[in-house]
């Protein structure tokens, strides 16, 4: 599978996608569009709305292979400083907004721009668009560590953020629920748990350490992920489920996964031996991704094929990203 290859699976619409987004008012806008999932999603709305809307990029658009995938696929981009609120203001007023801007490393040495990014930055948007319809991007380290076997948290269990990062995505959230209370927003909170992407991603880490002969860590036994594919088409499809209520949505694979299991079936298919560190842990900021599933059923590329693509990719020479998750770090110091 070559990158083009990649790019196409993951911005590929259902007919379910196609149904519920032109079941909507009004164009959509993708809000920092030029991360490692906004591309694939951006190019994902516009193959399901055709010519029927608009689908509108906003971002700094700093990766030439995210404005070239998202030229290609015919979405409008627009450049935007979004921490400068006269440049926010002079952006079109869209009724469905997918909000993705956010900062995560680098926190631990500049825990102030990630707070401006992760709250004051959203604090901007929602002044600016009112009213609108947001699928607002969130993240389970809002969730207490809890135990494998406990099941992972569901929606309903109290945020307790571990860490500046965390804390400042909860402080994320809340403004988006203020702006629901005093400006009519409707707001769903999509809490993501590792997208699978090849490029980058927990079983992308899990190989690079195999590669390099490094003990793979095992402080965090255990931990979610999904098929990005489904991931953007959940995120899309969510801008239904918005309401002044603010519900969250926990967004994952349906398994609790082994970190040494996985690390040897990937081992298995690289060829490798893999070997684990010596201090471990009995817990892991895990997800129930049972509502997700009831509302959109189960994810149409299973652990097992993510395994053997992700090897695949690896063993082809396809490209990394270079940006490892973190998800082994149990003091939130990313």
């Amino acid at each position: 599978m070559n990158e083009a290859q990649l790019n196409d699976m993951l911005s590929r619409p259902s007919e379910a996608l196609k149904t519920d987004l032109l079941s909507l008012h009004g164009d959509v806008m993708v809000i920092g569009a030029g991360g490692k999932m906004g591309p694939t999603l951006s190019a994902m709305a516009k193959r399901a709305l055709g010519n029927s809307a608009n689908v509108i990029a906003v971002s700094r658009f700093s990766d030439p292979e995210a404005r070239k995938l998202l030229s290609d696929a015919g979405v409008e981009m627009l450049s935007c400083e979004l921490t400068d609120p006269d440049e926010v203001a002079r952006l079109p007023k869209c009724e469905n907004i997918v909000f993705m801007a956010g900062r995560k490393f680098g926190t631990s040495q500049g825990a102030c721009e990630t707070w401006e990014m992760n709250t004051v930055v959203p604090s901007i948007v929602t002044r600016h668009f009112g009213n609108a319809r947001y699928t607002v991007f969130s993240t389970s380290n809002v969730y207490p560590f809890s135990r494998p076997e406990d099941g992972g948290c569901t929606e309903d269990v109290t945020p307790a953020p571990v860490g500046e990062y965390a804390s400042s995505c909860l402080g994320r959230e809340r403004v988006f629920e203020y702006a629901a209370a005093h400006y009519g927003a409707k707001v769903l909170k999509f809490r993501l748990s590792y997208a699978i992407d090849l490029r980058y991603g927990i079983l992308n880490d899990l190989c690079q350490w195999i590669l390099s002969s490094k003990p793979v860590p095992l402080g965090v036994p255990a931990f979610n992920c999904v098929w990005q594919r489904y991931a953007n088409e959940a995120a899309l499809r969510s801008l239904l489920l918005a309401d002044e209520n603010c519900p969250a949505l926990n967004v994952t694979g349906p398994e609790t996964v082994s970190v040494k299991q996985a690390a040897r079936k990937l081992a298995g298919l690289l060829g490798k031996e893999v070997t684990f560190a010596e201090e471990t842990g009995d817990k892991g900021i895990l997800c129930n991704s049972q509502k997700c599933m009831g509302a959109f059923g189960y994810p149409d590329v299973s652990l097992d094929e993510m395994m053997r693509m992700q090897a695949e990719w690896i063993l082809d020479g396809g490209r990394c990203l270079g940006k490892p998750t973190h998800f082994e770090e149990q003091k939130g110091n990313f």
